[in-house]
């Protein structure tokens, strides 16, 4: 029996979680592959529990008081997994991230194409576009698009990830420092240092609408209070102190240095970047 683990940390987001779990069940598996999904509640006021727990009791529900965000809510659901059993792969899904039914099937053919030691990135589109990648692996900083062939990547997003138990055993879980954002690299690049490949999928594995906006730290029309408040936000994306540790750990202190710079000079002067 292969035994996988769902994670997902979800706040605020009722129709489009139920609608990731439905997706998720709805899954065309062998008999063999056997799923458990275990679900953050971080803090959740719009009755999302409560509708997963009616629509999906077989879900196993954590209680968070709302302080954790993406990165630290995603490290408790692994963290609870990984205490429950000895699972054979930990798969990522965002809430607002919607499979399609052969999704699992995929990820595992592409998981074993690479002897279940390699992490499995997947690909996603827009809803309103199929030609339009959204998330996905990223190889020199680049959004790659799907050819049909697994391809190596450097840099994972957290949407749709497969983590095989060889490279849990060695990597470890997502580092906890990480409230929201960089978590998600910050785990791939560390995969790597331990010897492991990224891949990407041979195809798109779902959907998911991203922002195309900037954070609202970048803009001149922003306030400057404004502006100081939203970069040090745990949503800012680029929050000073966690992409410090991030860029210092992973590619050296000058090039942290100077990013860290970089950021508060752009707060201030934004109108330098337009």
């Amino acid at each position: 029996m292969i035994s996988i683990a769902v994670l997902l940390t979800v706040f605020n987001r009722k129709e489009k979680t139920l609608n990731a779990l439905q997706n998720l069940y709805v899954q065309q598996l062998q008999e063999n592959v056997g799923l458990e999904v275990f679900l953050v509640d971080d803090g959740c006021t719009d009755g999302t529990p409560e509708a997963v727990a009616a629509a999906f009791p077989q879900v196993t529900i954590i209680k968070s008081p709302g302080n954790l965000f993406w990165n630290r809510g995603m490290h408790l659901a692994w963290e609870t997994a990984a205490q429950t059993k000895n699972y054979d792969f930990y798969l990522w899904l965002n809430d607002d991230t919607f499979v399609y039914p052969d999704t699992l099937t995929h990820l595992l053919k592409c998981s074993q194409e690479k002897e279940d030691k390699a992490l499995i990135c997947g690909f996603l589109c827009s809803e309103n576009d199929a030609q339009k990648t959204t998330y996905g692996g990223r190889f020199k900083n680049m959004l790659l698009d799907p050819n049909g062939e697994m391809q190596l990547v450097d840099r994972v997003n957290g949407n749709v990830v497969l983590v095989p138990q060889a490279i849990y055993k060695e990597a470890g879980q997502l580092d906890p420092v990480f409230p929201h954002a960089i978590g998600d690299f910050d785990y791939g690049l560390r995969v790597q240092k331990k010897g492991f490949p990224c891949y990407s999928t041979k195809k798109y594995v779902g959907t998911c609408e991203n922002n195309p906006q900037l954070p609202k730290w970048c803009y001149a029309s922003t306030p400057l209070k404004e502006r100081i408040k939203a970069l040090y936000s745990p949503l800012g994306n680029a929050h000073p102190t966690y992409f410090f540790k991030y860029e210092n750990r992973h590619f050296g202190m000058l090039t942290a240095l100077k990013h860290y710079i970089s950021i508060h000079l752009r707060v201030l002067f934004p109108q330098l970047w337009m």
